[in-house]
C-alpha cells in the first residue's frame, strides 16, 4: 500500500514537473548565468557574478514566474492540448485543476518575494510581466499575429532585466535579443501549424487559420531570411569569439528548415520542424561559452 501512495506521490510530482516544463526553465536559468558572465558583465570576477546575491534573486523570480506561467497557460489549454498533445495533456491532468492554480499564485507570490530583495522596481516589473503571461494566456494567445509577437516578447523579458541590472545595453546586446527574438516568433508560427487541429475545434484565430497555411509559411519564410540576416550581421559585424561557428551553423540549419518547411504539411513534420527550432536555442545558450573559452579560466 505505501509502495503504490509512493509511487501516485512520484507520478503527480513528475506530471507537476512536466506542467511547468522544468527542463525549459533550467535551460533559461542556465543561459541568464551565461549570458551575465560571458555578454554583459565580461569585465567582472567569476565568482562575484555567480554569486552576486541580487543576479540569484532575479534569475530565481524569473525561473518561479516563467513555472508559473506554464501553469496558467496549461490551466488554459487543457481541452485544446488534449487534441493536440493527448499523451503529454493525460500526463498533466495527474494534477488537478484546482492544485495547478493553488501552485500557480504560490509560485507568483514566490516570484514577487525574490524581486523584493532586489528592489521596489524589480516588484514591478515582476508584477507587470506575471499579469503579461496571464493576459497572453487569457485573452492575446487566440489573437492572430498579436498572440505570436507577445508570446516572443515574454519569452524574452527575463533576459531584459538581467541587462538593466547590469545596465549593459550595447548594440551587440541587442542584435543577440533580436535575433533570439525572431527565432523564438518563428516557432511559434510552428506551433500554429502543427496546432491547427485543436485550435479550429476551440475557436483560436491563429495565422494559418484565418490566412492559410500558405500565407503563414510565407511569413515564416520571410522571418527566417531575416534571422538569417541578423545571424551574419552577428559574425561579421560584432565580435563574438568563436560563437561565430554556431551562427554559421545556424544559418545552414535554417535554410535546411526553410526548405522541409514548404515541403510539410501534416503534424509530425511540423514536430520535427519545431525541435529543430528547440535545437538551435538550446544551442544557442551553450554556444555562449565559444566567446571566450579561457574566460573562465582566467577569471577564477
Amino acid at each position: 500500500m505505501l509502495k503504490r501512495k509512493q509511487k501516485l506521490y512520484l507520478l503527480k510530482l513528475f506530471s507537476l514537473f512536466s506542467v511547468v516544463r522544468g527542463y525549459n526553465v533550467l535551460v533559461i536559468v542556465i543561459a541568464q548565468y551565461l549570458a551575465s558572465i560571458y555578454i554583459l558583465s565580461p569585465d567582472l570576477p567569476l565568482r562575484e557574478v555567480i554569486f552576486d546575491p541580487n543576479l540569484f534573486a532575479i534569475v530565481a523570480a524569473s525561473a518561479v514566474a516563467i513555472a508559473s506561467g506554464y501553469i496558467i497557460n496549461s490551466f488554459y489549454d487543457d481541452e485544446k492540448d488534449l487534441i493536440n498533445r493527448p499523451t503529454k495533456t493525460i500526463l498533466d491532468r495527474q494534477v488537478s485543476q484546482r492544485f495547478k492554480l493553488t501552485t500557480y499564485f504560490v509560485l507568483n507570490f514566490i516570484s514577487v518575494i525574490f524581486a523584493s530583495y532586489v528592489s521596489f522596481r524589480a516588484v514591478i516589473f515582476f508584477s507587470l510581466y506575471i499579469f503579461g503571461i496571464w493576459f497572453y494566456s487569457h485573452k492575446l494567445k487566440r489573437l492572430p499575429v498579436i498572440g505570436n509577437i507577445t508570446s516572443a516578447l515574454l519569452a524574452i523579458t527575463p533576459f531584459f532585466a538581467v541587462f538593466v541590472y547590469y545596465r549593459n545595453l550595447e548594440p551587440v546586446i541587442f542584435m543577440h535579443a533580436i535575433f533570439l527574438f525572431l527565432i523564438i516568433l518563428i516557432r511559434e508560427m510552428v506551433k500554429d501549424l502543427e496546432n491547427l487541429r485543436g485550435d479550429m475545434v476551440y475557436d483560436y484565430h491563429t495565422i494559418p487559420i484565418i490566412k492559410g497555411e500558405k500565407i503563414s509559411k510565407q511569413i515564416i519564410t520571410l522571418l527566417g531570411v531575416l534571422t538569417i540576416l541578423c545571424a551574419y550581421l552577428l559574425v561579421s559585424g560584432f565580435e563574438i569569439g568563436q560563437m561565430y561557428y554556431y551562427f554559421y551553423g545556424c544559418m545552414i540549419a535554417l535554410a535546411i528548415f526553410l526548405v522541409l518547411l514548404w515541403r510539410s504539411g501534416e503534424k509530425k513534420q511540423y514536430l520535427i520542424l519545431h525541435n529543430i527550432l528547440k535545437g538551435i536555442i538550446v544551442a544557442g545558450v551553450f554556444s555562449i561559452l565559444l566567446i571566450d573559452i579561457d574566460l573562465v579560466v582566467s577569471r577564477f
